[in-house]
């Protein structure tokens, strides 16, 4: 009798998530680890720990390590990534890692950079290509603005068609465990495009409470964040996010969710009931 193996099945090492504490990382390490993936995690906590910052903590991270869920903090975007990106692929390349699969932005040129590289490695490799998060208004930026009741951001009526964590997520998942999605470049997002308005009605709809949309200067959004305390490079961030690609040239929608998964993208109000009824917005009592 002739048997396949499944190549995927057939390993017996370690899959590096960096980013293992946060949006995707955390989801993916957890669902890696549900299909019987040996997960090894990548963040200042684990052991051995890893910072982008410090070069030295690569090697220990990626020894033994045949495949690499790649989520640069804050965002490839920022300045230096791209040359981190090329360092820590390079480092990949060395420790004969198989197969990696990169979280990148829409729309925004320095991610695009680091694209080229992961794809010009050797390596197999996989590209997720991702909208702005749901979850920025449940565990990011904007959770405070919600919670307070209203979403003060320099967004205008630009639409932005808001991808999904879990949908984002479990395409890493498929790309690192599955075959079938080397070479691929997933674009991702909902199923539909919205307002930060249309999404401040959606979350008023779901809480029973009125969660406005309140349009604010530019330079008065920046000067806040800064007061806030945030890290430089999240103000930095921010400041280019809002400036440069929330300018309309992501006002389309695209299949890669479908492509990847053969299913629908998670829509935003189904991403609010579920977020809701985990208590994401619930106040103290």
């Amino acid at each position: 009798m002739n048997i396949a193996l499944n190549p995927f099945r057939a390993r017996n090492k370690e899959t590096l998530v960096l980013g293992a504490t946060g949006k995707t990382g955390r989801r993916v390490a957890r669902r890696l680890a549900e299909k019987g993936v040996s997960v090894r995690a990548g963040s200042r906590s684990a052991s051995p720990a890893f910072y982008w910052d410090n070069e030295a903590s690569w090697d220990a991270a990626l020894k033994g390590v045949d495949a690499v869920y790649i989520n640069y903090a804050p965002d490839l975007a920022v300045p230096g990534a791209k040359e981190s990106i090329e360092k820590f692929v390079d480092k990949a390349a060395k420790h004969g890692v198989k197969r990696l699969a990169l979280l990148s932005g829409r729309g925004e040129e320095e991610a695009q950079a680091s694209e080229r590289i992961v794809q010009a490695s050797g390596i197999d490799w996989t590209v997720v290509r991702a909208a702005w998060f749901n979850q920025n208004f449940s565990e990011g930026a904007f959770a405070d603005m919600v919670q307070a009741g209203a979403i003060t951001l320099p967004a205008g009526d630009i639409r932005e068609p808001f991808a999904d964590v879990d949908d984002i997520s479990d395409i890493i998942v498929a790309a690192l465990s599955e075959p079938g999605h080397a070479g691929e470049l997933y674009e991702v997002t909902g199923p539909r495009l919205m307002t930060f308005a249309d999404a401040a009605a959606e979350l008023s709809r779901v809480l029973g409470r009125d969660i406005d949309y309140v349009q604010i200067p530019h330079a008065a959004f920046v000067e806040g964040v800064k007061e806030s305390g945030a890290p430089r490079e999240v103000a930095w961030l921010l400041d280019y996010l809002f400036s440069t690609v929330l300018d309309g040239r992501n006002e389309h929608l695209t299949d890669g969710v479908e492509r990847a998964l053969g299913r629908a993208p998670k829509d935003f109000a189904d991403y609010a009931r579920d977020a809701a009824a985990k208590g994401a917005w619930r106040t103290a009592a």
